[in-house]
């Protein structure tokens, strides 16, 4: 079975929960999402998964309709949630409006601190959500505003950033994009391009790139296996919602 470029994403995001062990996944978005239940299926069993909000689901859910078809096997309330994160338990993968070569990122707004030329959703739980436990991101759109040689403001804390104690905790991975995935193993803990999606080249990851990436060790991300392909069209997204964040 040939993959979709939405598929290929989802196997990608599924792998940075690989063999997670027993921690609760905050994915953000629906490719991430879809990861995170796949992961589930695969190969984190172990992998504690919510219905957005402080239901402990028993089994994932399609994409779409977590309120009919999931069974709740614990409840969560918000305060344990903060427990969870404090303790290095929860392992996330956030969006970011714009993100740099170290990992650092933005979701607030766009432009000078004194007049900005947009307000987003403002700085949120980033600064904690990239303190003690796995950090990842997911961009749908790869391009040259949201990789950019500076952030606007730093909400998600990046590489360079995270420093004495908080450095000993810190733990920002992989950015899973529309075109390829990125961790940070490139010099002093830069952005590298790990690997390119089939169908992209590394030139056109770079052109859309606002700066220099490591391009070292480049690989083709590897493609969702039949039974992977079978779980995410047969049950977790049976209604193509992924084609929504990355179109067919």
């Amino acid at each position: 079975m040939d993959a979709t470029r939405a598929e290929v994403c989802a196997a990608a995001c599924a792998d940075s929960w690989y063999d997670a062990g027993e921690v609760l996944a905050s994915p953000f978005g629906l490719i991430p999402a879809l990861g995170a239940r796949l992961a589930r299926l695969t190969t984190a069993p172990d992998l504690l998964l919510t219905d957005g909000e402080a239901v402990l689901l028993a089994e994932p859910p399609p994409l779409g309709r977590e309120s009919e078809a999931a069974t709740a096997e614990g409840w969560m309330p918000y305060r344990r949630v903060l427990d969870l994160l404090a303790g290095g338990r929860r392992r996330v993968m956030m969006g970011a409006t714009q993100i740099d070569r170290h990992g650092n990122q933005n979701i607030s707004r766009i432009g000078p601190w004194e007049r900005p030329k947009v307000q987003l959703i403002g700085v949120r739980g980033a600064p904690g959500n990239s303190v003690n436990h796995v950090t990842n991101y997911w961009v749908p759109k790869h391009g040259v505003r949201t990789f950019v040689e500076r952030v606007d403001l730093v909400c998600g804390v990046g590489h360079d950033r995270a420093t004495g104690a908080a450095g000993r905790f810190h733990d920002v991975r992989v950015v899973v994009t529309d075109l390829a995935v990125l961790d940070f193993a490139g010099p002093d803990r830069t952005m590298r391009l790990r690997s390119v999606h089939p169908g992209v080249t590394v030139r056109e990851v770079q052109e859309r790139t606002g700066f220099e990436l490591d391009t070292s060790a480049v690989a083709e991300t590897r493609l969702p296996s039949a039974e992977e392909l079978a779980l995410i069209r047969g049950r977790l997204d049976p209604d193509g919602l992924r084609y929504r964040e990355v179109p067919a």
